[in-house]
């Protein structure tokens, strides 16, 4: 018996962006640049471990919209081109850097890197949904779900129906590209309120995490903090809490790993730093510059300057950093064991793009942690909430706390004065989706096909990430677009609908647009 256990958790999500009716656009990159650099690292690592035997346990949210996009034959065709042209600048940079050893050396780096993961690519047949499915099915890799767009749960609460839509429609995606139902969830921005447990617990979800104070805060007090899972009061549903001490260690921008000098520069990129002519092909169309995902340099300092980066060095030093962190773990840990007379597990959430976009060596630090628990130290066991749960099945029951891992703990990120005014224009839509399924409970063909475009432009509208990018201040005009087009297109679908003159064709059309979902059905928000 392990004196504990660390649950390693990684969040992968990214919003619903689709774009067939151009030939390029930019955001469709965060989906290209997460495959690249997250995804496919991470499905290769799991692949080592397996054939290797190397026992692990690790947790993983693939959210709806991810799910999704990597389902979609069109985004699927724009990768492999994507992939292609990877490869050909790593090989034309392997050719502009003959003379010099270094950029050489690193050009060869990214060619064989960038080669090989458009032959795991190939070797799938792009399907990188049926290659986690293959993890998932070694009993290694839990896959939980998500709300349906990563819906803001708490500020939806007004409308009940919502909530429920954001979870049932979660679930059945999941079941439908998944092949199984998920037991746990990751609520989005772990955004949580009394009462939602209910509505996970009607849709067969049996786990979900919050944010520290979530359990802390909870009622009646927790008797071994956040280092045991809660069963909420009346429904059963296990809460867990997330770790700050790990969470720090990792995340944070001035102490954590990713900071580390040797590890490469984010903000360094060839598809700002080289010619125009040189570059033209791989950057945008129109001739404006974005990452390429070849970048030469180590963040060196906290100055300008910056130094050649050294995959060899930065891998050393993520080794380094693994036993530093594993290290923490057993004090931690056992100084929790003999503290509460109990296997203590510590929950270690994070983003799954942290590991390998914003962080390089992300994924190659996750799996020499995994191999140094499994081989060079015996006091704790990696698991994941699901094998937790089964082990130990007797747990405190209380009510978690309002809360989330948002800026302050609580809503205000998602609710300030730059994005409130999102939520007078959902919470009207909402109540049309409510009173349009209700009234239409029995529609005939044309109307049902409205009725489930409506459904999915509201969830589209509900995404938490367009109210996040707009408080954030970094691609507003995208967000407030998708915000300000979802609910127009609802509105016209609802006015049509009830005016009894709905435009097949115009239908016809944003059904190709949006095509999120297939088998949504509108009776969910009756």
């Amino acid at each position: 018996m392990p004196k504990g256990y660390l649950a390693l958790v990684l969040h992968a999500h990214l919003p619903f962006v689709r774009h067939p009716e151009y030939s390029h656009f930019l955001e469709e990159d965060w989906l290209y640049e997460a495959i690249t650099e997250t995804y496919i690292p991470l499905l290769q690592m799991y692949n080592r471990l397996e054939s290797e035997q190397v026992p692990y346990k690790i947790t993983m949210s693939l959210t709806p919209p991810l799910l999704s996009m990597l389902a979609d034959d069109v985004l699927k065709r724009r990768y492999s081109a994507h992939i292609d042209k990877l490869v050909e600048l790593a090989e034309k940079e392997c050719v502009r850097t003959k003379d010099d050893g270094h950029f050489n050396y690193l050009a060869e780096h990214y060619r064989e890197q960038f080669m090989g993961f458009r032959d795991f690519w190939n070797g799938w047949g792009g399907d990188l949904v049926g290659a986690f499915r293959h993890v998932m099915d070694t009993g290694n890799l839990d896959v939980i779900t998500c709300g349906a767009t990563h819906g803001y749960l708490p500020l939806m609460r007004k409308h009940p129906q919502s909530v429920r839509a954001q979870i049932g429609v979660a679930v059945d995606t999941h079941t439908r590209l998944l092949g199984t139902a998920p037991k746990g969830i990751w609520l989005p921005e772990c955004a949580f309120y009394p009462e939602l447990d209910k509505i996970l617990a009607a849709n067969g979800l049996r786990y979900f995490i919050v944010d520290t104070h979530g359990i802390l805060y909870s009622h009646p007090r927790p008797k071994y903090k956040n280092y045991a899972p809660l069963f909420c009061e009346g429904s059963g549903v296990a809460a867990f809490g997330r770790d700050l001490e790990t969470s720090v260690q990792v995340w944070s921008k001035d102490s954590g790993y990713p900071g580390d000098v040797m590890y490469r520069e984010f903000y360094r990129d060839i598809g700002y730093d080289l010619e125009d002519d040189y570059i033209a092909p791989y950057v945008q169309p129109d001739g404006k510059r974005k990452n390429t995902g070849i970048k030469y340099y180590r963040i060196t300092g906290k100055t300008n300057h910056k130094e050649p980066y050294d995959p060899y060095w930065a891998k050393e030093r993520a080794a380094s950093h693994a036993s530093n962190f594993m290290f923490n773990r057993e004090q931690q840990i056992q100084h929790l064991a003999a503290e509460y007379g109990r296997p203590p597990v510590v929950l270690a959430p994070y983003d799954a793009e942290l590991f390998g976009h914003w962080w390089y060596e992300g994924p190659w630090w996750i799996e020499y942690l995994i191999r140094k628990v499994a081989f060079d130290q015996d006091v704790f066991q990696l698991t994941h909430m699901r094998e937790y749960l089964t082990k130990h099945p007797t747990q405190q029951v209380a009510m978690p706390a309002e809360s989330s891992w948002g800026a302050s703990g609580y809503h205000e990120f998602w609710l300030s004065d730059c994005n409130a005014w999102i939520y007078r224009y959902l919470h009207k839509t909402q109540e049309r989706m409510t009173e349009a399924a209700n009234r239409f409970a029995q529609a005939d063909d044309l109307q049902t096909r409205c009725l489930n475009q409506m459904a999915r432009e509201l969830l589209l509208a509900q995404a938490s990430d367009w109210a996040f990018i707009i408080k954030s201040d970094t691609m507003v005009e995208y967000a407030v677009k998708r915000t300000v087009n979802h609910i127009r297109r609802f509105t016209r679908l609802y006015d049509e609908l009830m005016a009894g003159n709905i435009d097949a064709t115009w239908l016809t059309k944003v059904e190709a647009l949006d095509n999120i979902f297939p088998h949504v059905d509108y009776h969910i928000y009756q």
